[in-house]
């Protein structure tokens, strides 16, 4: 039987290893590749311009919306606190919607976590801001944990647990909770306007869990369960229009549904094929989407 195409089957055993090494480098960069599209596909559309948005949340708090996550502003007399800052081409956009509410200029950046649509705009604001984060999204960043986003630069403070920032007499409170989209996912706290942004611990309407960046369907209901015992009553998720805490207690509940439906899926030996299809019919996953590549194979064993 040949092992390769074009009379590699005839070839000697040293020749055909190289080529084999060849064969399979090119399979994993064109899985890059892939991964790499569903991602924009998943966060953005590359065909349109960035077109961002920004309401009033409440109080001093506001969201801006449009191409990758969404960013918290919270405007105090002494500067701005960001949430996140989406992607590096989204700068100047962002700045123009800060200036559209306050001519305060932006003091700190809270980053949830490492994606480039969450934290890819931190190379243009290093210059001028403090970014923080928690130690596990720095760590992925530096470890280029997410293909085709070596770009992205990581914060220069973190924390494991929890920290604060204490700014023109307000408080924000960045908490580390545990695993679920990531292994450093960051919920941030406005005590004072009973908000919260759970960065992609809650986006769009069915989980993407990331197991490569140390992502879990396990631990990403008791890492919610843990934000749940903050004072809030409004949720800015990471993507998405802003939202209740009704509405993700209801998220929450729809994650453990989907991880009790595939683990018993798997005990009862269906393939990988099985439960993606399940997932697609019942859980709204999309074909060839970021979940099936990133999320699938890693639940799977998991669960197992």
């Amino acid at each position: 039987m040949r092992l390769l195409a074009g009379g590699a089957g005839n070839a000697p055993a040293s020749a055909i290893l190289p080529l084999m090494s060849r064969t399979l480098a090119a399979r994993l960069a064109a899985l890059s590749v892939l991964i790499g599209g569903c991602w924009l596909a998943y966060t953005q559309n590359p065909a349109q311009p960035p077109k961002l948005t920004i309401s009033n949340v409440k109080g001093d708090l506001y969201a801006i919306e449009g191409d990758g996550g969404n960013v918290a502003v919270l405007v105090t007399t002494e500067g701005v606190i960001l949430v996140d800052d989406k992607f590096e081409r989204d700068h100047e956009a962002i700045l123009e919607q800060v200036k559209s509410v306050t001519a305060q200029p932006v003091k700190y950046i809270l980053t949830t976590h490492y994606h480039s649509d969450h934290s890819g705009g931190n190379a243009r604001f290093l210059s001028t801001a403090e970014i923080i984060s928690t130690a596990n999204a720095r760590t992925a960043i530096l470890e280029h944990k997410q293909p085709n986003a070596d770009d992205v630069k990581p914060a220069r403070l973190t924390f494991t647990e929890e920290t604060s920032i204490f700014l023109g007499g307000q408080e924000v409170r960045a908490h580390f909770f545990g695993r679920g989209h990531t292994n450093g996912d960051a919920v941030v706290y406005f005590p004072a306007l009973r908000t919260i942004h759970t960065g992609d611990l809650m986006a769009g309407n069915t989980p993407l869990i990331d197991y490569n960046g140390g992502g879990s369907v396990v631990e990403w209901t008791k890492t919610l369960d843990a934000a749940m015992k903050l004072e809030f009553d409004t949720v800015i998720p990471g993507h998405g229009p802003v939202t209740t805490k009704a509405a993700l207690l209801n998220y929450r509940n729809n994650v453990e549904k989907l991880r009790t439906r595939a683990t018993a899926l798997i005990r009862e030996g269906k393939s990988q094929e099985d439960v993606g299809k399940v997932m697609t019919a019942e859980f709204n996953w999309a074909p060839n989407s970021l979940q099936m590549q990133w999320s699938l194979p890693g639940l799977l064993k998991e669960l197992k």
